[in-house]
């Protein structure tokens, strides 16, 4: 829900907090997740754009704050956060959708998401953030053409495929889907959070944005299949330590 628009990403949080509850007696992978680490979920990150696309304007993208020299509102919080802030991939312009807002953390939501992860980021090691659409699972780095070493993509978009057959692409931000500045992944891969990952869930252009009803629940399946691919990598990775790390 960073983008009011983005619909299935909202819908895929909350998903994903009923299907760990519900499954976690009859399936021994989540109870092992669950059990292990720590989930935090945020079901809805820009709740005021979220609720204007519902009631005023379906493909609304922004926050709603205001601004006191345009009558424009808003600001792309993917755009607003304190790495590379409004460089390239980023519009100064409060009226353009990729506006960046006046400032880093400008907007009281990424404020308050950035607060909590960085009280929380000696303790962290994934960080996912859902969005759509394209039908990729992006990672570091948005700003620039360079990577990070990969962990668990492959694997991930193969736990997605086994769904349904729908192909996900995988890769760095920047050259799997475009340069972007002052996004979320960035930030928390370069304040320490290890694993950093952007979900841009089903489709590929025909319903866009306006994903059916009737895709709901296969969209959702499919992509809790990854999220669990990539939570029992980070597991992995972390037995050795034998502390119950989050995860979020």
């Amino acid at each position: 829900g960073v983008h009011a628009r983005e619909w299935i990403g909202p819908a895929f949080c909350q998903w994903f907090v009923k299907e760990a509850i519900n499954s976690y007696q009859y399936d021994s992978v989540m109870r092992r997740l669950l059990n292990q680490l720590n989930f935090y979920i945020m079901p809805v990150f820009n709740v005021d754009g979220y609720h204007f696309s519902w009631t005023t304007d379906r493909f609304w993208r922004k926050t709603r704050s205001k601004n006191h020299k345009f009558h424009c509102r808003g600001v792309d919080a993917n755009r607003n956060w304190k790495v590379k802030w409004c460089d390239e991939g980023a519009s100064r312009h409060p009226c353009d959708d990729t506006y960046c807002g006046p400032f880093p953390e400008s907007e009281p939501e990424v404020k308050a998401v950035a607060k909590f992860l960085r009280k929380h980021k000696k303790h962290l090691r994934a960080y996912i953030s859902i969005h759509a659409y394209a039908q990729m699972l992006l990672y570091p780095y948005s700003y620039k053409y360079a990577t990070i070493p990969n962990f668990s993509s492959q694997s991930a978009v193969s736990a997605l495929y086994s769904a349904y057959g729908v192909r996900y692409r995988y890769g760095p931000a920047s050259t799997t889907l475009y340069v972007s500045s002052g996004s979320s992944i960035d930030w928390a891969y370069r304040n320490g959070i290890p694993y950093a990952f952007a979900f841009e869930l089903r489709d590929t252009g025909y319903f866009g944005f306006l994903l059916p009803e009737l895709l709901i629940n296969p969209t959702c399946t499919e992509t809790m299949r990854a999220v669990k691919a990539i939570a029992s990598g980070l597991l992995k990775k972390c037995e050795t330590n034998r502390d119950r790390l989050p995860f979020i």
